[in-house]
């Protein structure tokens, strides 16, 4: 409406009823220009302009008035069309206040809500999914979320549109300034979409590897006529046990089986945490010793070839960590499933006989070796690493032991080797020297660790090509990729162990000296709490050999001696312990005033478990800006998947983990939960 108070078009609409107009304007320059040529053929075409003229002039004025009419009656049909479309649009659609108040919703989304839907509450009342907190922030932002309500799945998408200035146009609404938008919500039904997604995911296939663990061990151990009827129920049992999950098994081996199953049932064999574990090992026809398995699953979503090959990297993972579980690799990780009870040690000495044949042809191909344990080294580290390095002195090869810093345990050891003539001044390195002396003819042995990020020098892992790996600890997902020798056996009692056997084949005349042989006994004497756990017929064989070569067993009781510090500090963890769940003891070592608290934590954790009830043991210390866990257990509880649980890993009997922060009390909350967890998942039984 303009300043008179009549009513005008305008836009695309007032400039084509001025088309008549523009017609006439024409139509007389037209005439003017035929006058100039023939005057009359120009007075004819007047008449017609004239008339022309004056039957459109009489058009628009009669006919606007109509044509109004017919505009506000084709605007109300239109507006009344829309509201239709809207009401009856397959989707469930909804308009929303900023707060999430409905201010109204098609029948659609009427029948989506249910029989108790009324306009004029807040949608969260329905879907508490759906509240203010997951509106779009900004301007025609748009927003999906998946949610599920009354048993449908729904895709939604919000969308934040702008309404500026409709207070003004709206009598019946008024919006607060600074609040003009409303959030409009889109429902797409997707149940049936998720449940054919699920159908083809549930049909696709996971190929798996099963070993027998000890199947010479086991065979051995029974007598002859009831060998294959042992074999025969192993096999019965496994085939039993993938029949019932519909896959196929496929002997290969005496010892090894491929099977094929649906991932719907695989996730079964998950649920109940792969119980043939536990029932071959039932099997018992006069065996001494109980069969073990070892699992391996893989699933890709590319290929099945990809799967196989994932089965491949987690049956060599589940033999790496020891054995009697399952491991599950696919595209997102890696899980693991059993594992509580602790390898069979074998007698034979094949393995070992191996490997040290192997890292003598590795040495020889190099010129220098540089030999490295994990951070904040002990006894077993310390006295492995001593050991290969009287592997490359034999071969004439320069070597040189990575260490940073010497705890209060390791300096009596490492303050005899730096205080005899006989070795260099530059037989041990830090790592920004052992940076510098890295070239292509070198290799790096690594002892007592298999994972990166806990090596003295990780950096040394990525400069190297030639990189080998002994070490006594269960293999976990983030091992040493690279290495071109791995000998990890985690029935070992120790690292020194090993490197004793290896010495004992690495060459004939090969000869310790006293000082040397002292190191790794000790090694071997702390890593077995005095010969008491984890102790083998190698164990004592290797500890025999170290003193033929001159250990001297009460030279090493009386390095190990602890001060009155570092005793009181001890016993001042103990007396803080407290008992969780009956079973468990949980000990806290701060703001001890000593050298080395994680030793003392270590050796209080051992002190632990002489209290009786007590099935593991956990003490937590503060040092250098962190929380370490040393954790402790007989037989009964398997302490290093509850490490695996913080980052951390070792045996089952003894393992330890670190937490990166200072929050002692949090520490110890947050390592209850995951017990909790662990024993209500039935990783752990009490």
């Amino acid at each position: 409406m303009n300043k008179k108070g009549t009513i005008h078009f305008k836009g695309q609409l007032k400039l084509y009823m001025q088309w008549p107009v523009v017609m006439t304007i024409l139509l007389i320059a037209m005439n003017i220009w035929i006058y100039m040529v023939d005057q009359s053929a120009g007075f004819l075409m007047s008449i017609f302009v004239i008339i022309y003229a004056i039957i459109a002039f009489i058009l628009y004025v009669n006919n606007r008035s109509l044509i109004f009419a017919e505009l506000v009656e084709f605007a109300t049909q239109y507006s009344g069309v829309q509201d239709i479309l809207l009401r009856e649009l397959a989707i469930p659609y909804a308009i929303l206040m900023d707060d999430g108040k409905i201010l109204w919703g098609n029948s659609q989304f009427a029948e989506a809500i249910g029989p108790g839907f009324r306009p004029d509450t807040y949608l969260s009342k329905y879907i508490p999914e759906l509240n203010r907190s997951v509106f779009p922030k900004e301007e025609k932002e748009g927003q999906r979320l998946e949610v599920s309500y009354m048993g449908r799945d729904y895709s939604v998408d919000l969308c934040k549109v702008p309404v500026t200035g409709f207070s003004q146009k709206e009598p019946v609404l008024e919006i607060p300034e600074g609040k003009e938008y409303f959030i409009t919500l889109y429902m797409n039904d997707v149940t049936d979409l998720n449940q054919a997604v699920v159908e083809v995911e549930d049909q696709k296939l996971v190929a798996g590897l099963i070993y027998i663990d000890n199947y010479d061990e086991v065979i051995e151990s029974v007598e002859e006529v009831r060998q294959s009827l042992l074999i025969a129920l192993i096999d019965r049992k496994i085939n039993q046990y993938v029949a019932r999950m519909d896959g196929i098994v496929k002997k290969l081996e005496k010892d090894r089986y491929f099977i094929i199953v649906k991932n719907f049932y695989f996730h079964k064999m998950e649920e109940d945490h792969f119980s043939i574990l536990d029932d071959v090992k039932e099997i018992s026809v006069g065996n001494k010793i109980p069969a073990t398995l070892s699992i391996g699953l893989g699933f890709s979503e590319e290929t099945y070839g990809q799967s196989y090959d994932y089965a491949r990297v987690a049956i060599d993972l589940a033999l790496a960590r020891g054995g009697d579980q399952a491991v599950i690799k696919n595209q997102d990780g890696i899980k693991y499933y059993g594992g509580k009870r602790e390898q069979t040690s074998k007698n034979t000495r094949v393995k070992a006989r191996v490997k040290a044949e192997a890292l003598r042809e590795f040495m020889i191909a190099k010129d220098q070796v540089l030999i490295m344990g994990h951070k904040l080294g002990d006894s077993d580290s310390f006295g492995a690493a001593i050991g290969i390095y009287k592997i490359a002195a034999s071969m004439e090869k320069k070597a040189h032991i990575v260490i940073n810093d010497i705890t209060a345990s390791l300096k009596p050891l490492y303050n005899e080797f730096k205080e005899n003539d006989h070795y260099p001044e530059d037989m041990f390195v830090d790592s920004q020297e052992a940076l510098r002396l890295v070239d292509d003819n070198t290799m790096v042995v690594v002892v007592d660790v298999n994972k990166p990020p806990i090596t003295e020098c990780e950096e040394l892992l990525g400069m190297v090509k030639t990189i080998a790996v002994l070490d006594h600890h269960r293999q976990g997902s983030k091992a040493i990729e690279n290495a071109v020798l791995s000998y990890v056996e985690p029935y070992a009692s120790s690292t020194c162990e090993m490197v004793a056997e290896v010495l004992q084949y690495i060459s004939d005349d090969i000869r310790l000296d006293p000082i040397e042989a002292n190191c790794i006994y000790a090694g071997i004497m702390i890593d077995t709490n005095n010969f008491t756990n984890r102790t083998g017929v190698r164990t004592f064989e290797a500890a025999a050999f170290l003193r033929r070569n001159g250990a001297d067993v009460t030279h090493v009781h009386k390095i190990f001696r602890d001060d009155l510090e570092a005793y009181r500090a001890k016993a001042a963890i103990i007396g803080r312990a407290e008992i969780y769940r009956d079973c468990f003891i949980i000990a806290r070592g701060a703001e001890e005033d000593i050298e080395s608290p994680t030793i003392v934590g270590a050796q209080a954790s051992n002190e632990l478990l002489n209290i009786s009830q007590v099935k593991a043991a956990f003490v937590l210390t503060e040092y250098h800006g962190k929380v370490y866990v040393s954790a402790r257990s007989i037989d009964e509880i398997n302490v290093q998947i509850i490490m695996e649980r913080i980052g951390g890993g070792g045996h089952i009997n003894s393992a330890g983990a670190q937490f990166e922060n200072t929050d002692l009390e949090g520490d110890i909350e947050t390592l209850k939960q995951i017990i909790d967890d662990m024993i209500e998942g039935g990783d752990i039984t009490v």
